[in-house]
C-alpha cells in the first residue's frame, strides 16, 4: 500500500477526536504526494459531494493482534470481536471515514488539494486511497446497528465563557464547540472534579464534565507543536 496523501487539520492529538466521521464541521485538507499532484486524476471528482478515505491508523500500529477488543461505547469493559468493531487494534491498520468534500483546490501551489468536513483523522495521518461516495448504493436507511450507537443520545450543553472563547479565532469555534458536544471523555470516565484537556488547532482546551455539561475552565496557546 502507497500513501498517496496526508490530512491536515486542528487534532494534533488523538484524545478528542471524535469517535466517527461526519459527527463535527472540522474542516481538513488532504494534500498529495508530489507523484500523485496530477490535476488529470481529480478529473470529476469536483461533481461529487461526499467522499470515502482510506487511511492509516499510524499511531495504532501493533506486531500482534487479538481477535477481541473492548470498545469505548460499551464502556471499555466488555469485549467484542474485532471484526464486528471500528477499533484501530486490526490485523491491518486500516480506516474508512465518509466525509463532505467542500472544495477542490487544483490551483494551489501545493495542489491539487482536497477540502473536507467531518474527518475523524488526526493531522498528519496516511491516506491511501479517495474513492467518491455513491448515495444510490453506499446509503442503507434500513441498517442496523447492531451493539453500536450511532449516535450518542443527548449531546452535551457547552459551556464557554466568553473571555475565553476570544482567546481562539472565531473560525475555530463552531468547531470546536461541536467536538466538545460529543462528550471526547472515554465512556468509563465520569469524574465531576478532574479536568480534562485537549489539543485542538494549536490550543490546550482544558474543560470538566457535570450533570451532561462541559464548562470550559481555560485555554492556553500550545507554545510548540507536541511530538
Amino acid at each position: 500500500m502507497k500513501t498517496i496523501a496526508n490530512i491536515e487539520n486542528d487534532f494534533t492529538e488523538k484524545f478528542g477526536i471524535p469517535r466517527q466521521s461526519g459527527l463535527c464541521p472540522v474542516v481538513s485538507r488532504i494534500v498529495f504526494k508530489k507523484q500523485y499532484r496530477v490535476k488529470e486524476a481529480f478529473r470529476g471528482l469536483a461533481g461529487f459531494s461526499h467522499l470515502w478515505i482510506i487511511w492509516k491508523f499510524s499511531k495504532a500500529e501493533r506486531e500482534e493482534w487479538s481477535p477481541t477488543v473492548r470498545p469505548p461505547r460499551l464502556g471499555g469493559n466488555i469485549r467484542m470481536g474485532v471484526f464486528a468493531t471500528r477499533s484501530p487494534f486490526r490485523p491491518n491498520p486500516v480506516g474508512l471515514s465518509s466525509v463532505k468534500l467542500l472544495k477542490v483546490d487544483l490551483d494551489s501551489p501545493d495542489g491539487p488539494v482536497l477540502y473536507v468536513e467531518g474527518a475523524d483523522l488526526m493531522n498528519g495521518t496516511p491516506v491511501y486511497d479517495i474513492k467518491p461516495y455513491l448515495s444510490y448504493t453506499d446509503a442503507h436507511p434500513e441498517a442496523t446497528d447492531g451493539f453500536a450507537l450511532t449516535r450518542k443520545e443527548g449531546n452535551l450543553t457547552v459551556v464557554f465563557p466568553d473571555e475565553l472563547k476570544n482567546l481562539i479565532p472565531a473560525e475555530k469555534t463552531e468547531a470546536l464547540i461541536s467536538v466538545l458536544s460529543q462528550d471526547p471523555r472515554p465512556q468509563y470516565q465520569d469524574e465531576a472534579e478532574r479536568v480534562y484537556k485537549m489539543a485542538f488547532g494549536g490550543y490546550d482546551i482544558s474543560f470538566t464534565v457535570c450533570c451532561n455539561r462541559l464548562t470550559v475552565t481555560d485555554i492556553e496557546k500550545i507554545k510548540e507543536a507536541k511530538k
